[in-house]
Formats: C-alpha cells, structure tokens, sequence
C-alpha cells in the first residue's frame, strides 16, 4: 500500500469513528467521489442494509448532465436522494463524507440534500 493509500484510509477511519458514536438511531449518508461520477448512499448501520441510492449514472439524470463530475450533478444528486429520503420516511443522517474534503462537489451535495429536508 502507498503512503497516498495509507493517509486516506486513516482519514476515512477517522470520520467513520466519529460518525459510529453520533449516529445512534440515525442513517448514515455515505457518499463516493470518483473522477468522472458521484454515488451517494443512505445506510441503516443497525440493519446493514442499504435503504436508498442515488448516482450520476441514473438515467434520469444522465441525460440533462453535461458530466457527472461538476458541482452542478453534486446537486442534483443531492436533491434526489432527499427526496428518495423522505418517501422512506428517514428525515434525520449522519453525513459521512468517506474521508473527501467538505469542499466543492461534496459540500455541493450536503447542501442540496440539506434544502431537500434532511437534517445533518
């Protein structure tokens, strides 16, 4: 493993270990970044399972992006799986946002799901 991959695993854990003694009750919004797409996830970690999802790779939003790595798909992103959120009922997460910065398309991300109605 390269030292890259050792400081973004220890800083993934990090958040995880910070998230694991907040997130009591609540489902967790896990997010993933990649160069060309953002998926996001809402997971029950007392269930261990994955209860809604979103992703630039959804046809619904394929077709009105120009890319799927750009602040404007972070948001849409966002706005959809709030909305997915609330038809499951689940108004309260735990942002985890795997060890990426709170910067750019992630921040873009928080926010749409924030205006959408959930509470993080």
């Amino acid at each position: 493993m390269s030292k890259a991959n050792i400081r973004t695993a220890r800083r993934t854990a990090s958040v995880r270990r910070k998230i694991k003694a907040v997130s009591t009750g609540r489902a967790r919004l896990s997010v993933f970044r990649s160069s060309k797409h953002m998926h996001v996830q809402l997971i029950d970690d007392e269930k261990g399972v994955t209860v809604a999802s979103a992703s630039t790779l959804e046809k619904d939003l394929r077709g009105s992006l120009k890319s799927g790595a750009n602040i404007e798909a972070a948001k849409q992103v966002g706005k959809l799986i709030a909305e997915r959120a609330k038809k499951q009922g689940i108004k309260d997460v735990v942002f985890d946002r795997g060890g990426y910065i709170y910067h750019g398309r992630i921040k873009a991300l928080a926010e749409a799901a924030r205006e959408g109605g959930l509470n993080f």
